[in-house]
Order: structure tokens, then C-alpha cells, then sequence
């Protein structure tokens, strides 16, 4: 291990060395990447930094005498990156990439790299390819925003290093995934934003090439000790964001008529800096995702486990809730207005809309499925759960239908996700206790189970239930955790908690279109000072509020109370238009919020 990590250093080494060159040559020659509407960046920025990466990793295998041992796939890393170069250079068409990065697959497959992942060997040579290319291409669509292509394959790498470690130690493949690392983490150096050197399509289709292939290597050796579920879920789950990220674009490009090829503005991190978080921050969230995604496919490959399976299962389902929020995040100019079907959404999310029931009830199929499932878990061990596990599968499919309709009798499909609510809840709790007691009726006669042990529906009920509203109510809570790590917006504060404060809360930061990043609130009764309220501080009294508009440390100051003294009023008005603060009053109707006193 610890020569490895003498690779490593020494790639990292020779990268941050070879990137201020490639960057100077860019500069130089002038290949530049220019900003354009469908192109995050705003300024110049110099290309080649691929270059650095790719002959980092190849220039130290041919001198560690590694192109012996894996010369396909240093030879097929090679000529990925020539591809990638010259599209970086000439602009090849997107047809004459792919035919490329398909013979390349081609190359691989006919040396033995196989997914294993099905018995028939043709099918699995088609599946194999389609990996290889999918995965070189989902790289390099990652390469989006700055430090998010480089620091997700640093962190999908690490798990793979991992698991190819605990496959056999030390083997020629490690090696050549400590370079990449060791290269990719010389390379980052410059790329974190703002960014002065972009890897382009020679970096990027490079790494995710290597990545595709790696990935085949110790699950394909693990297939003799581990289940179908770990040889598919350990490669799904280590390369799931950039996975994620290709899926959710080409989606949303169906939809709305463009070309999966073509550029543009809406990737997650492009939806996640929509939604009001910083660059920094958007790639922090895909960074995390990866990192547990790499963490759950280590675990699976470990230990082998029907434990590690669930939470991989359960992280799956998450990504898919948070996939269905960010296709609400409208992320196309105004030249695609007639595409759009719905007003504040993308074409994908009226597609959703339009069969949302659908997507629903699928959804409740897998949560009622897995609730059922880990009751069993929970309530046996070992050679009991073996046997109980008969009577799940024979009573599975009468637990699940009888749900789904006691679900749908009481009106489980007919809220809406973003507006998910306390009575929401009660309607899923009444629905998830007539569906648990027609089950235990139903399965109790059916299959003569009267001595079955209560307990399990019991934990069946109580998993259902926080699925059920867990998942319903993720809308609101991305919303929420949306709003604190917004790093732009008026800066507001609210003046009066209660049921008027909590009303303009919600106005404020989810109907505004400008966007609003909310502070805290204020209240004149000294017992609310150092209290919370909707997850926001109370930060005293009217003093409080004066100190903090004379501070420059407010924007907006938004009235709640009716019962606001005349005098503090009016010097409230006129500080804020002293400082050019906005003043706005809430009007005291339940149903809408209207301005009735405005300055500034």
C-alpha cells in the first residue's frame, strides 16, 4: 500500500507541473473555451488540461513497465484521448466520436473485459459496450462546471481503489487507477472555481473511459462469491452521479425537442445553482452523492449482505426523488418558451405531471415492497428468517396490492408533493392502518397464519408510514435546504412571529422570483429572543432590528404584526429609506400577501 501511495504522489507531482504548461500552450495557441449561451462559464478559459492528466498516466506506466501488463488498456486510454484531443481542437462531429468510442469498447470486450452481468454471453457483450460508451460519455457530460468532473472521479476512484484492493491487492490495474487518481488530483489544483484550465474532451472522455473499464475488473472477479445484486449494484452505485447527471439531461433534452448531443444548461449542477446554491456548493451536493454512492458500493462488495443491499436500494430511491425535484427547476432561456409546457418547469416535468399518478404508485410499490421486507428483517434472524422468508414471498404480492388500494381509497393519490402537508400525513396514516389491518385479515385467512407473530405488521405499518411521508414530504425539505444555503437573494427579515410570519415565510421564499435568503425573524416580547421558529433564529426585539438595518446586514423587512406601535413605524420607514432598505407590510388577510406600506 504503501508503494501506491509513492505512485500517487509522484502522479500529483508531475501533474501540477505538467497543467501550468498545458495552460501557458492553450493561452498560447489559442485554445480557449469561449463563453457561449449554452456554456457555464463567463470568461476564456484555457483548454489542454487533459493533456496534463492523460500523459501523466501514460508517460509513468511506460516507464514502471505497466503497458506489459494492461496494454489494452493503455492503448485504448491512448486512443480515447487522441479522440478527445482532437474534438478539443477541430470540433468532431458527435457521430464520429461515438463511432470511435465504440470500436474502442469493441477492443476491450474482445479482450475479455465482460460486466457478467447476464448468463447469455452475447447479450452481456452488447450490455458490456454500452457500459464502456455510456460511462466514457456521462465523464465527459459531467464536465460541466468547475471541479465537478475532476472531484467526482476522485472520489468514485477511491472506492473503486478500495474495492480492487480488498479483490487482490496489489494488481497492474491499481496501479493504473493510482495514477489517474494521483493525475486527476494534480489537475484540480487548477480547476476548482474559478477555474483557469478546463481538462476538456481529451481529459474527460480519458477518465471516464478508465473508469468504465476499471469498474469491470473486481466485481467480474468477485461473480463466483457474490450475488446478482452486488456484480450489478457495485459499478451502478461507485459511477451513480455521472450516471444521475446523463440520465436527468437526456430526459430533459427528449423532451424538449433537443439533441442529447448538444450543449447546455441543464445539468443537475446547473439546476442546483438555479435553485439559489452557490457553484461551490452545487458541486459540494454532487461530490457528497458520489461519496456515499462509492461508500454503499464498497459496503456491498464487502460484506455481501442483504443489509447493504436495502441501503442501496433506499440511496437509489432517494436519487430518483431528488432527480424528479430538480426537473422542476426551469433551466431553459426564454427562446424555448413554446416548448415549455408548464410555466416554472422544464418539458420533462410536465411529462411527469401529466402521468404523476403513474410515477406514483410505482413509487409506492417499491416503498410498500421494501417496508414489508425489512419488517421480516428485523423481526428474524438467522435460520428464522430463512423460513419466514417463504411466507413473505407467498404473502408479498397480497400485502402490496392491498395497500396500493387502501392507499388510493383514501386519497393517497391526489395531493400534491410540494404542497405536502400536516393533514397529508393524517390521510397516509389512515390509509397505511386500514391497509395494514385488511392484510393481516387477508393473510391471516388466506394462508392460515393466525399463531404469525403481530409484530411484524406492526413494524411493517410504522416503516410504511415514514416511507410514505418521508417521501412526499422530500419536496418541501429540498426546498428548505434550498433556501439556507442560497448565497444570493434579498437578505429578509421578518418582523412578528406567528401564524402571519409563517404565511410570509412561505410567500416569500418560494414564490418570489428574485429569491430570497431569510435571516431570522424579530419580535418585540423578550421571551422570544434566542428562540427558533421554522428553523430561523429570533434575534430580538425592535432595538435588534434597528442595530441590524444599520449594520447593512438586512435588505427586505416584511411586517407581520398588526399590532405595530404608530411611532415605530413611521421611524422604521424612515430608516429604511434612509438606507435603502425595502419595507413591505403584510396585509392581514388569509389569503394573500399584499405590500400596504412600502419605502424604499
Amino acid at each position: 500500500m504503501l508503494e501506491l501511495g509513492l505512485y500517487a504522489l509522484m502522479a500529483a507531482a508531475v501533474s501540477l507541473g505538467l497543467v501550468p504548461m498545458c495552460r501557458h500552450a492553450a493561452r498560447r495557441w489559442g485554445f480557449t473555451a469561449r463563453p457561449t449561451d449554452d456554456r457555464w462559464h463567463r470568461a476564456p478559459t484555457a483548454l489542454l488540461g487533459g493533456v496534463a492528466i492523460a500523459v501523466t498516466v501514460l508517460g509513468l506506466q511506460v516507464g514502471l513497465g505497466g503497458w506489459r501488463a494492461i496494454p489494452v488498456i493503455l492503448i485504448g486510454g491512448c486512443l480515447i484521448f487522441l479522440v478527445g484531443l482532437v474534438d478539443d481542437l477541430l470540433d468532431l462531429k458527435p457521430y464520429s466520436k461515438l463511432v470511435a468510442e465504440i470500436a474502442i469498447a469493441a477492443l476491450f470486450v474482445s479482450q475479455g473485459y465482460r460486466l457478467g452481468w447476464l448468463t447469455s454471453l452475447t447479450l452481456d457483450t452488447l450490455v458490456t459496450m454500452v457500459w464502456i460508451v455510456g460511462l466514457t460519455n456521462a465523464l465527459n457530460l459531467l464536465d460541466n462546471m468547475d471541479g465537478l468532473c475532476a472531484g467526482t472521479t476522485l472520489i468514485a476512484g477511491s472506492s473503486l481503489l478500495a474495492t480492487l484492493w480488498l479483490s487482490g491487492g496489489q494488481s497492474p490495474e491499481l496501479v493504473q487507477l493510482t495514477l489517474l487518481l494521483g493525475a486527476t488530483a494534480g489537475f484540480l489544483v487548477y480547476n476548482f472555481h474559478p477555474a483557469s484550465i478546463f481538462m476538456g474532451d481529451g481529459g474527460s472522455l480519458f477518465l471516464g473511459l478508465n473508469l468504465a473499464v476499471l469498474t469491470l475488473t473486481p466485481y467480474s472477479k468477485a461473480q463466483a462469491s457474490s450475488s446478482v445484486l452486488s456484480i450489478i449494484a457495485g459499478p451502478l452505485l461507485v459511477l451513480l452521479v455521472p450516471i444521475f447527471d446523463t440520465t436527468l439531461v437526456t430526459a430533459s433534452r427528449f423532451f424538449s425537442g433537443r439533441s442529447a448531443a448538444q450543449g447546455g444548461r441543464d445539468h443537475s449542477s446547473h439546476r442546483l445553482v438555479a435553485m439559489g446554491l452557490s457553484q461551490r456548493r452545487a458541486v459540494a451536493v454532487l461530490w457528497t452523492l458520489a461519496g456515499l454512492g462509492g461508500l454503499l458500493a464498497l459496503s456491498i462488495h464487502r460484506f455481501q449482505n442483504d443489509w447493504a443491499s436495502l441501503a442501496a436500494a433506499v440511496f437509489v430511491l432517494v436519487m430518483i426523488i431528488l432527480a424528479v425535484y430538480l426537473a422542476h427547476v426551469r433551466v431553459y432561456d426564454e427562446a424555448d418558451a413554446a416548448v415549455l409546457r408548464s410555466g416554472g418547469a422544464t418539458p420533462v416535468v410536465f411529462t411527469f405531471l401529466y402521468k404523476r399518478r403513474v410515477a406514483e404508485v410505482l413509487l409506492d410499490f417499491c416503498l410498500v415492497s421494501l417496508a414489508y421486507y425489512l419488517s421480516y428483517r428485523l423481526r428474524f434472524t438467522g435460520v428464522d428468517f430463512g423460513v419466514a422468508f417463504k411466507i413473505f414471498l407467498a404473502s408479498l404480492p397480497l400485502v402490496v396490492g392491498i395497500q396500493i388500494v387502501a392507499l388510493f381509497a383514501f386519497g393517497g393519490y391526489r395531493g400534491v408533493w410540494r404542497y405536502f402537508g400536516l393533514m397529508d400525513s393524517v390521510t397516509f396514516s389512515k390509509a397505511v392502518i386500514a391497509g395494514t389491518v385488511a392484510s393481516v385479515i387477508v393473510t391471516w385467512q388466506w394462508f392460515d397464519l393466525r399463531p404469525f407473530p403481530k409484530e411484524v405488521f406492526i413494524i411493517y405499518a410504522a416503516l410504511l408510514m415514514l416511507a410514505l411521508i418521508g417521501s412526499r414530504a422530500s419536496f418541501r425539505l429540498i426546498g428548505e435546504f434550498v433556501h439556507r444555503w442560497r448565497h444570493e437573494g434579498q437578505r429578509l427579515i421578518i418582523y412578528g412571529p406567528g401564524d402571519g410570519a409563517a404565511t410570509a415565510v412561505r410567500e416569500l421564499l418560494e414564490g418570489h422570483p428574485n429569491g430570497y435568503r431569510m435571516v431570522g425573524f424579530i419580535h418585540d416580547d423578550p421571551l422570544m429572543a434566542r428562540t427558533w421558529m421554522q428553523g430561523y433564529p429570533v434575534l430580538g426585539g425592535f432595538a435588534s432590528l434597528v442595530s441590524l438595518i444599520g449594520n447593512d446586514a438586512v435588505d427586505t423587512v416584511v411586517i407581520t404584526t398588526p399590532a405595530i406601535d404608530v411611532e415605530q413605524l413611521e421611524h422604521l420607514g424612515a430608516l429604511c429609506a434612509e438606507t435603502g432598505v425595502s419595507l413591505a407590510r403584510l396585509h392581514w388577510r388569509l389569503d394573500e400577501i399584499v405590500p400596504s406600506y412600502k419605502t424604499g
